[in-house]
């Protein structure tokens, strides 16, 4: 099992992600996300995949589309890192991502699929670290972050966006 990470292991910015992760076992958390968001995904039909809560907010696609790039970059990190790669790793503009992206283009179904398979790659590398690797720690965005603060952070990042689209986007 992972030992929850220390708040020196993470930037502040991360904290309200980390602290949505209060169980033990990341990896558990982790392995069952794709199958809550194919869940919490199917309450939304085709014409309301491109709705959107308020001016300048994201569609329902978009949402997904901004998990699925946080998903690839924060599983990136955690690759490097894990490998001892002590090279900085540049920051990502979410809103930049999400603009060139032409998420609204796919279909909510396509978009839940390439992230369960995302996520199914990131924890094929996670199951098989060992604890030196979990402890590693690498520079991204110009902050620190060991591996397991990046996976507490993946799985807080989910949660975070599931709570948006069950509050803000389900059943307007």
């Amino acid at each position: 099992m992972i030992n929850r990470p220390s708040q020196a292991e993470f930037a502040p910015f991360y904290v309200g992600y980390v602290s949505l992760v209060p169980e033990a076992d990341v990896i558990q958390v982790l392995e069952g996300q794709a199958a809550d968001v194919r869940l919490q995904t199917r309450a939304f039909i085709p014409a309301r995949e491109q709705f959107r809560y308020a001016e300048g907010k994201w569609s329902v696609r978009e949402v997904l589309g901004h998990m699925t790039d946080a998903e690839r970059v924060f599983g990136f990190r955690a690759f490097c890192f894990s490998r001892g790669d002590e090279n900085p790793l540049p920051g990502f503009d979410e809103n930049d991502y999400v603009a060139r992206a032409g998420f609204d283009r796919r279909s909510l179904a396509d978009l839940v699929q390439e992230f369960g398979q995302l996520r199914e790659a990131n924890l094929t590398i996670l199951r098989r670290l060992d604890d030196e690797a979990w402890r590693r720690m690498g520079t991204a965005s110009g902050k620190l972050v060991s591996v397991r603060a990046l996976a507490y952070i993946m799985a807080g990042h989910v949660r975070h966006h599931l709570h948006i689209l069950s509050t803000r986007y389900a059943g307007t």
